[in-house]
Protein backbone atom coordinates (compact mmCIF):
# COMPACT_ATOMS: atom_id res chain seq x y z
CA UNK A 1 0.00 0.00 0.00
CA UNK A 2 2.70 2.58 0.75
CA UNK A 3 4.51 1.40 -2.77
CA UNK A 4 1.12 2.04 -4.45
CA UNK A 5 0.81 5.61 -2.52
CA UNK A 6 4.29 6.86 -3.89
CA UNK A 7 3.18 5.68 -7.53
CA UNK A 8 0.19 7.05 -7.91
CA UNK A 9 -1.47 8.64 -4.86
CA UNK A 10 -0.17 12.72 -5.93
CA UNK A 11 -2.11 11.63 -9.45
CA UNK A 12 -5.10 10.78 -7.79
CA UNK A 13 -4.67 14.37 -5.83
CA UNK A 14 -4.10 12.77 -2.68
CA UNK A 15 -0.40 14.30 -1.48
CA UNK A 16 1.85 12.07 0.47
CA UNK A 17 4.39 12.89 3.01
CA UNK A 18 6.73 11.05 5.02
CA UNK A 19 7.22 11.23 8.98
CA UNK A 20 10.21 10.50 11.25
CA UNK A 21 12.56 11.51 14.39
CA UNK A 22 16.12 11.26 13.32
CA UNK A 23 19.06 11.13 16.39
CA UNK A 24 19.71 10.48 18.83
CA UNK A 25 22.49 12.69 17.88
CA UNK A 26 25.65 13.44 20.75
CA UNK A 27 27.99 15.90 21.06
CA UNK A 28 31.17 14.21 19.34
CA UNK A 29 33.47 14.87 17.30
CA UNK A 30 31.90 13.34 13.84
CA UNK A 31 33.85 11.94 10.68
CA UNK A 32 34.03 13.11 7.32
CA UNK A 33 35.26 15.50 4.94
CA UNK A 34 34.89 19.47 5.24
CA UNK A 35 36.13 22.33 3.87
CA UNK A 36 39.56 23.98 4.33
CA UNK A 37 42.15 25.79 3.15
CA UNK A 38 44.99 23.70 1.28
CA UNK A 39 47.48 21.86 3.49
CA UNK A 40 45.40 23.19 6.58
CA UNK A 41 43.55 20.22 7.12
CA UNK A 42 40.14 20.00 9.54
CA UNK A 43 41.46 19.01 13.12
CA UNK A 44 39.45 16.89 15.86
CA UNK A 45 39.97 16.97 19.56
CA UNK A 46 40.80 13.65 20.66
CA UNK A 47 38.71 14.24 23.96
CA UNK A 48 35.30 15.61 23.80
CA UNK A 49 32.41 16.25 26.97
CA UNK A 50 29.46 14.35 25.99
CA UNK A 51 26.95 17.24 26.85
CA UNK A 52 23.65 15.36 26.15
CA UNK A 53 22.21 14.52 23.10
CA UNK A 54 19.57 15.61 20.42
CA UNK A 55 16.80 14.34 17.67
CA UNK A 56 15.58 16.00 14.65
CA UNK A 57 11.69 15.71 13.80
CA UNK A 58 11.19 15.14 10.06
CA UNK A 59 8.36 15.69 7.47
CA UNK A 60 9.48 14.89 3.91
CA UNK A 61 7.33 15.58 0.68
CA UNK A 62 9.28 13.06 -1.83
CA UNK A 63 7.24 14.75 -4.54
CA UNK A 64 8.77 17.80 -4.47
CA UNK A 65 11.62 17.20 -2.25
CA UNK A 66 10.55 19.60 0.61
CA UNK A 67 11.39 19.10 4.21
CA UNK A 68 10.79 20.62 7.53
CA UNK A 69 12.84 19.72 10.59
CA UNK A 70 12.45 20.38 13.72
CA UNK A 71 15.62 19.91 16.34
CA UNK A 72 14.56 19.13 19.93
CA UNK A 73 16.25 17.00 22.75
CA UNK A 74 13.60 14.52 23.23
CA UNK A 75 10.55 13.32 21.17
CA UNK A 76 7.53 12.43 23.74
CA UNK A 77 4.46 12.36 22.70
CA UNK A 78 4.04 15.72 24.23
CA UNK A 79 6.50 17.74 21.78
CA UNK A 80 5.90 15.41 18.53
CA UNK A 81 2.05 15.79 18.68
CA UNK A 82 1.90 19.25 18.73
CA UNK A 83 4.49 20.04 16.35
CA UNK A 84 3.28 17.17 13.96
CA UNK A 85 -0.12 19.08 14.25
CA UNK A 86 0.83 22.64 13.65
CA UNK A 87 2.70 21.28 10.55
CA UNK A 88 0.26 19.32 8.67
CA UNK A 89 -2.32 22.03 9.56
CA UNK A 90 -0.24 24.13 7.54
CA UNK A 91 0.42 21.51 4.37
CA UNK A 92 -3.30 20.62 4.40
CA UNK A 93 -4.66 24.46 4.36
CA UNK A 94 -1.87 24.99 1.14
CA UNK A 95 -3.09 21.94 -0.64
CA UNK A 96 -5.99 22.72 -3.49
CA UNK A 97 -9.54 22.48 -2.40
CA UNK A 98 -11.26 19.37 -2.75
CA UNK A 99 -14.18 18.61 -5.38
CA UNK A 100 -17.78 19.67 -3.82
CA UNK A 101 -18.71 17.08 -5.98
CA UNK A 102 -17.74 14.49 -3.65
CA UNK A 103 -20.39 12.63 -2.17
CA UNK A 104 -20.18 11.20 1.61
CA UNK A 105 -20.41 7.31 0.37
CA UNK A 106 -17.45 8.52 -2.40
CA UNK A 107 -15.31 9.89 0.65
CA UNK A 108 -16.10 6.80 2.75
CA UNK A 109 -14.76 4.48 -0.16
CA UNK A 110 -11.91 6.64 -1.18
CA UNK A 111 -10.49 6.62 2.50
CA UNK A 112 -11.35 2.30 2.85
CA UNK A 113 -9.53 2.04 -0.61
CA UNK A 114 -6.40 2.46 1.21
CA UNK A 115 -6.70 0.48 4.09
CA UNK A 116 -7.78 -2.74 1.51
CA UNK A 117 -5.39 -5.47 1.81
CA UNK A 118 -4.26 -4.38 5.22
CA UNK A 119 -3.88 -6.90 8.10
CA UNK A 120 -4.78 -4.71 10.83
CA UNK A 121 -6.83 -1.96 10.32
CA UNK A 122 -8.18 0.59 12.39
CA UNK A 123 -11.43 1.88 12.39
CA UNK A 124 -12.84 4.83 10.09
CA UNK A 125 -14.93 7.52 12.26
CA UNK A 126 -18.68 7.52 10.54
CA UNK A 127 -18.20 11.12 8.98
CA UNK A 128 -15.12 11.94 7.08
CA UNK A 129 -14.07 14.78 5.26
CA UNK A 130 -12.38 14.43 1.77
CA UNK A 131 -8.74 12.40 2.07
CA UNK A 132 -6.32 15.05 1.25
CA UNK A 133 -3.21 13.54 2.35
CA UNK A 134 -1.22 9.94 3.08
CA UNK A 135 1.49 10.34 6.48
CA UNK A 136 4.19 7.22 5.94
CA UNK A 137 5.79 7.05 9.39
CA UNK A 138 6.32 4.21 11.81
CA UNK A 139 4.43 1.78 13.90
CA UNK A 140 5.59 3.56 17.34
CA UNK A 141 2.73 3.41 19.87
CA UNK A 142 2.78 7.21 20.09
CA UNK A 143 2.06 7.25 16.66
CA UNK A 144 -1.43 5.30 17.24
CA UNK A 145 -2.67 6.82 20.14
CA UNK A 146 -7.16 7.55 19.67
CA UNK A 147 -6.51 11.45 20.00
CA UNK A 148 -4.08 11.99 17.61
CA UNK A 149 -5.77 9.33 14.84
CA UNK A 150 -9.21 11.02 15.44
CA UNK A 151 -6.93 14.37 14.80
CA UNK A 152 -5.79 12.84 11.86
CA UNK A 153 -8.95 11.88 10.32
CA UNK A 154 -10.53 14.96 11.16
CA UNK A 155 -7.87 16.77 8.89
CA UNK A 156 -8.53 14.49 6.00
CA UNK A 157 -5.23 12.66 6.58
CA UNK A 158 -5.27 8.87 6.96
CA UNK A 159 -1.62 7.21 8.43
CA UNK A 160 -0.09 4.66 6.20
CA UNK A 161 2.31 2.68 8.86
CA UNK A 162 5.65 0.87 8.13
CA UNK A 163 5.61 -2.86 8.70
CA UNK A 164 8.11 -4.28 11.31
CA UNK A 165 11.54 -4.19 10.08
CA UNK A 166 10.18 -2.00 7.33
CA UNK A 167 11.74 1.44 7.91
CA UNK A 168 13.39 1.32 4.12
CA UNK A 169 9.50 1.88 3.19
CA UNK A 170 9.83 5.53 4.47
CA UNK A 171 11.28 7.65 2.42
CA UNK A 172 12.28 10.09 5.25
CA UNK A 173 15.19 7.82 6.22
CA UNK A 174 17.05 8.68 3.19
CA UNK A 175 16.35 12.38 3.67
CA UNK A 176 17.87 12.13 7.23
CA UNK A 177 20.61 10.58 6.13
CA UNK A 178 21.68 13.60 3.44
CA UNK A 179 20.89 16.09 5.97
CA UNK A 180 22.90 14.67 8.60
CA UNK A 181 26.05 13.82 6.22
CA UNK A 182 25.22 17.86 5.51
CA UNK A 183 24.92 18.86 9.03
CA UNK A 184 27.53 17.10 11.06
CA UNK A 185 30.49 14.87 9.33
CA UNK A 186 33.55 16.58 9.69
CA UNK A 187 31.97 18.54 13.03
CA UNK A 188 32.19 18.81 16.30
CA UNK A 189 29.23 19.96 17.99
CA UNK A 190 29.63 20.89 21.99
CA UNK A 191 25.86 21.27 22.34
CA UNK A 192 22.52 19.61 21.33
CA UNK A 193 21.60 23.15 20.09
CA UNK A 194 24.09 23.19 17.83
CA UNK A 195 23.27 20.04 16.15
CA UNK A 196 19.93 21.32 15.97
CA UNK A 197 20.65 24.61 14.30
CA UNK A 198 22.92 22.34 12.29
CA UNK A 199 19.97 20.48 10.76
CA UNK A 200 17.88 23.40 10.23
CA UNK A 201 20.20 25.09 8.68
CA UNK A 202 21.04 22.07 6.31
CA UNK A 203 17.28 21.66 5.79
CA UNK A 204 16.67 25.39 5.17
CA UNK A 205 19.63 25.16 2.24
CA UNK A 206 18.16 21.76 1.04
CA UNK A 207 14.56 23.87 0.56
CA UNK A 208 16.22 26.43 -2.04
CA UNK A 209 17.19 23.71 -4.35
CA UNK A 210 15.12 20.46 -3.77
CA UNK A 211 15.51 17.35 -5.49
CA UNK A 212 12.01 15.66 -5.86
CA UNK A 213 12.73 11.30 -5.09
CA UNK A 214 10.89 8.51 -6.56
CA UNK A 215 10.43 5.30 -5.14
CA UNK A 216 12.37 2.93 -6.90
CA UNK A 217 12.76 -0.89 -4.38
CA UNK A 218 15.36 -3.22 -6.07
CA UNK A 219 12.64 -4.85 -8.04
CA UNK A 220 11.43 -1.56 -9.46
CA UNK A 221 15.01 -0.85 -10.38
CA UNK A 222 14.92 -4.14 -12.72
CA UNK A 223 12.01 -3.63 -14.17
CA UNK A 224 12.92 -0.02 -15.14
CA UNK A 225 16.48 -1.11 -16.10
CA UNK A 226 14.36 -3.62 -18.35
CA UNK A 227 12.16 -0.49 -20.09
CA UNK A 228 14.66 2.48 -19.84
CA UNK A 229 18.21 3.12 -19.79
CA UNK A 230 17.74 6.78 -17.59
CA UNK A 231 20.16 7.03 -15.33
CA UNK A 232 18.70 6.76 -11.42
CA UNK A 233 20.81 7.14 -8.63
CA UNK A 234 20.21 5.25 -5.39
CA UNK A 235 19.85 6.57 -2.06
CA UNK A 236 20.20 5.48 1.35
CA UNK A 237 18.23 4.73 4.25
CA UNK A 238 14.78 3.66 2.26
CA UNK A 239 14.14 2.27 -1.24
CA UNK A 240 13.93 6.07 -2.49
CA UNK A 241 15.70 7.15 -5.88
CA UNK A 242 16.69 10.81 -7.37
CA UNK A 243 17.39 11.31 -11.18
CA UNK A 244 20.27 13.47 -10.35
CA UNK A 245 23.41 12.92 -8.18
CA UNK A 246 22.87 14.58 -4.82
CA UNK A 247 26.31 15.26 -2.63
Amino acid sequence: MIEQAYRIAEGMGIAVWCQDEAGPFQTVPYEGPSWQPEEHPQKQAHEYIRNGTAKILTLFHPRDGQVRVKGVESAPNAVLHPWLKGELTEIVNGLPEASPSLSPEMIQRMWQSWQEGLTMKFTLPEQLPPLRLLLVWDNLIGHQTAELMVWLCEHGILPLYTPLSGSWLNMAESMQRILKRRALDGQHPETPQQIMERFEMAAGVWNQQPTPFEWGGKRAQRRQRARSKQQEHRLGGSGAMTRSLVA
